[in-house]
């Protein structure tokens, strides 16, 4: 086996590992999977955040992100609104409860990914880590 394909391999099955065990701890703790997580995270992190947007940034379909945005409107953790700039869409915003959930998530993946990944990996590595998955993702945009 490559060397590249060998890394695609382990990174992959380290996502999932990483994923399993976030979304885990948001259910365990809020009742909130990961899958909505993520995008309450971009919706609060953008300003007027449109659904072509949570798509981008996702790397989703726009009818997937839709969709993510009707299971969060329907839980109550975000809302659309008029877009002053553009009626043919809409803007994304949390609401009060979705801000708290998100609040509250945010401190739960920070203690899975210290319980997971705190003690086998220091600063310096995860920097070193993190710059690499940068390259990595710019080598991909660039193929």
């Amino acid at each position: 086996m490559s060397d590249v394909r060998h890394m695609f391999l382990e990174l992959g099955l380290a996502s999932a590992q990483i994923s399993t065990a976030v979304d885990a701890g948001l259910r365990r703790e809020l009742g909130l999977p990961l899958v909505l997580f993520q995008p309450m995270s971009v919706i609060a992190g953008r300003r007027a955040c449109r659904v072509h947007d949570l798509a981008e940034e996702l790397g989703i379909s726009s009818g997937g992100a839709s969709k993510l945005t009707d299971r969060l409107e329907a839980r109550g953790y975000c809302r659309r609104l008029p877009n002053p700039g553009d009626r043919r869409s809409a803007v994304l915003e949390l609401t009060p409860t979705g801000a708290d959930n998100l609040a509250a998530g945010e401190h739960v993946v920070e203690a899975e990914l210290q319980r997971m990944l705190g003690r086998r990996l220091s600063a310096a590595e995860v920097t070193r880590l993190i710059a690499a998955l940068r390259e990595l993702r710019a080598a991909i945009q660039d193929a």
